[in-house]
């Protein structure tokens, strides 16, 4: 079952966790800023040997600092108005970051924020929908998935579309 917590990723007891990164990898504001506070500066320099990862992937690296053994850096997209790919780009970043766990091959608890959710304005409610739709397709392979979510409208949804995809249709 996919647990969802309200709470600080970065402290969670986990394989990996999800860092809602942008493109050019080197930090940023929100869960992004959050992660590589907690990290140390050995995560931005671990980071530096990629120029950037595109929208809809994922890269993997040490955790350093934090108590999770990798931080799994996946980049949503930035919302314009659902016109251009959001949704397909949303769900990418999900799976590529489930496909960076599985090739670390020792993974198996992820912690997830809400991708794209923030700064990048997704509307909460669909990306709720698509994130726990992604970790539903994977909930088999993994001993423990966890939304960790920050704020309450947020907790809300996640609890809310969980329940609706938990009964039966």
């Amino acid at each position: 079952m996919i647990e969802i917590v309200k709470g600080d990723i970065t402290r969670l007891q986990v394989d990996a966790i999800v860092n809602a990164a942008n493109s050019a990898l080197r930090g940023g504001g929100g869960v992004d800023g959050a992660i590589h506070r907690a990290a140390g500066p050995e995560l931005l320099a671990e980071l530096r040997r990629y120029d950037h990862c595109p929208t809809g992937d994922a890269v993997i690296t040490r955790a350093y600092r934090l108590p999770a053994r990798y931080v799994i850096h996946a980049v949503g997209p930035i919302w314009n108005g659902g016109d251009h790919d959001e949704p397909r780009l949303l769900e990418a970043a999900y799976e590529s970051a489930f496909a960076r766990a599985r090739e670390a091959g020792d993974v198996r608890s992820i912690a997830f924020p809400a991708v794209s959710t923030g700064i990048y304005g997704f509307p909460k409610p669909e990306a709720a929908a698509i994130a726990l739709r992604v970790m539903r397709r994977h909930e088999r392979s993994f001993e423990r998935l966890i939304a960790c979510l920050f704020d309450d409208e947020s907790l809300r949804l996640y609890e809310r579309e969980r329940a609706s995809l938990e009964t039966p249709r």
